[in-house]
């Protein structure tokens, strides 16, 4: 019965089949980097930009304060040099003379404290890496002092990605830069030649400080959600590079594509509601501890998955501050020991669970309906439109479903479940020791810090905050000409990591 259960997962996936190329607008060649994406750009305004999969969009145009590196360094760009004070509540950012932006307006401080307060007072997803800047304070055109209302450990990284993005400040608020992005980097945004939601095109900034670390002229970036259509594309010799998945693998190296795998997502059972607001079971840590032990993990990632992954039971990569290797091995597939922690915790008739059925995520309901019901819960499923699955979960209507996420940070991810108004506490839990400990860690520096990571990535697998199923590896796609290096906190590439292969 369990292979059929998986295989009945594995067939919902859908098979690798002929689907039409799409068509760009401007050609592929030898001078141009052409990148496929999974999704359309949503804004080139500054307050609206994104990371993950939409990143890419504004990198050619908009450049950074500070850039991470592959391996995770963070080293100087727009900002020279930085530096804190004693207490962390002071930022200093030395800022690179003699830049401009491609309309003319001069690269200083100014500019510096207008991106970000305009980000600050947006209301757009990342605006809150920018939420704990109190003031900029403008030193000179070449220095700018950050003050904090309270320490931000994500500080640095968050100025790296769109919490340092600098536009032109005479573009803020405009209505047109939504549409036609105007900044400092190494490409110039080609309005003529693009056409919003089929192909976005870039040509070379010849006053761009740094050119030799841009190898092409031109950069186009054509969403193509289908991963058939995308596949087919690179094959073809449209695109140079895209995101792939597990089942296209085979045909991708078979047609002499460049595989790569990235560890940057995780995967398992969201366990939302931990004070039983909904679901009452689930106040229960012996319950959320039997939801860990239910699911045959590494089934699911062999089966589902073709073994594009790596188990754990915590949320953090091995790149992380916060990352405990034992903490990869908690709660082994057990199903007779979940059904003995459900009895023990007086739910020994079970209960029923109301989960959203997602269409993404919709290969994974045979197998967590069939392994639920073997320790004795019955799920019930609600229909969710594909356009609604976010506002839906983060409405707080569910009290568990399955999703996956992206690693952001150390700190980050506390930011993201962590606090009663964190965007993704759905269910708004105030666990009063990990509050606590999360203050201690947000003001401790060095490696007191570390410890508190990993103090409180251990209090969330102990307490069962999540039933993590594995980290699921993130697949890219390039052809033998185009090499590129993954990026630790991003689903696909930085622009800047893409080169010429030798």
């Amino acid at each position: 019965m369990r292979n059929i259960v998986f295989a009945a997962a594995v067939a919902a996936m859908g098979s690798v089949a002929s689907a039409p190329s799409v068509m760009a607008q401007v050609a592929n060649d030898d001078q141009t980097l052409a990148i496929a994406a999974i999704l359309d750009n949503n804004s080139f305004d500054r307050a609206q930009l994104m990371i993950a999969n939409q990143m890419q969009f504004w990198q050619p145009v908009l450049d950074t304060l500070l850039v991470m590196q592959p391996d995770g360094k963070v080293v100087p760009n727009l900002a020279t040099a930085w530096s804190y004070n004693d207490d962390h509540s002071v930022l200093t950012l030395t800022l690179r003379e003699g830049v401009s932006f491609t309309d003319g307006t001069p690269f200083d401080g100014n500019a510096v404290k207008a991106n970000l307060d305009y980000l600050k007072k947006g209301a757009g997803q990342n605006g809150f890496m920018a939420a704990l800047i109190s003031e900029v304070e403008v030193v000179s055109p070449t220095e700018v002092r950050l003050h904090l209302s309270e320490p931000d450990p994500s500080l640095i990284d968050n100025l790296t990605v769109v919490g340092g993005a600098i536009a032109s400040p005479a573009t803020l608020g405009s209505k047109d830069f939504a549409n036609n992005p105007i900044g400092s980097g190494p490409y110039i945004y080609d309005v003529s030649a693009s056409v919003p939601g089929r192909q976005y095109v870039y040509n070379r900034n010849s006053n761009y400080w740094n050119k030799g670390a841009f190898p092409f002229e031109r950069v186009t970036i054509t969403p193509i959600n289908d991963q058939v259509a995308r596949l087919n594309a690179l094959k073809s010799g449209q695109v140079d590079a895209g995101l792939g998945e597990a089942r296209t693998v085979a045909d991708a190296e078979a047609n002499g594509l460049v595989v790569q795998r990235n560890d940057v997502n995780w995967l398992g059972f969201i366990i939302a509601d931990r004070e039983g607001k909904i679901t009452p079971a689930l106040a229960d840590v012996r319950v959320r501890k039997a939801l860990n032990m239910a699911f045959d993990k590494a089934s699911i990632l062999k089966f589902v998955e073709l073994g594009f992954g790596r188990l754990s039971d915590q949320i953090f990569p091995t790149g992380s501050s916060a990352y405990v290797p034992e903490l990869d091995k908690v709660y082994p597939f057990d199903p007779k020991a979940a059904r003995a922690l459900l009895e023990e915790a007086g739910y020994g008739k079970g209960f029923t669970l109301v989960l959203p059925e997602l269409a993404s995520f919709a290969s994974f309901n045979p197998i967590v309906e069939k392994q639920l019901k073997d320790i004795g819960i019955t799920v019930q499923w609600e229909k969710i439109a594909p356009n609604a699955t976010i506002p839906e979960l983060r409405s707080g209507r569910f009290p568990a479903y399955v999703f996956q996420f992206g690693y952001q940070g150390t700190w980050a991810e506390y930011q993201k479940f962590g606090y009663p108004h964190s965007a993704w506490n759905t269910s708004k839990v105030a666990d009063p020791q990990f509050l606590k400990m999360l203050d201690a860690t947000q003001h401790a520096i060095g490696d007191e810090q570390i410890k508190g990571y990993r103090d409180l990535n251990r209090y969330m697998v102990e307490n069962a905050f999540f039933a993590p199923w594995y980290r699921r590896d993130t697949i890219y796609l390039t052809n033998k000409q185009t090499a590129v290096k993954l990026h630790p906190t991003n689903a696909v590439p930085h622009i800047r990591d893409f080169s010429k292969a030798e």
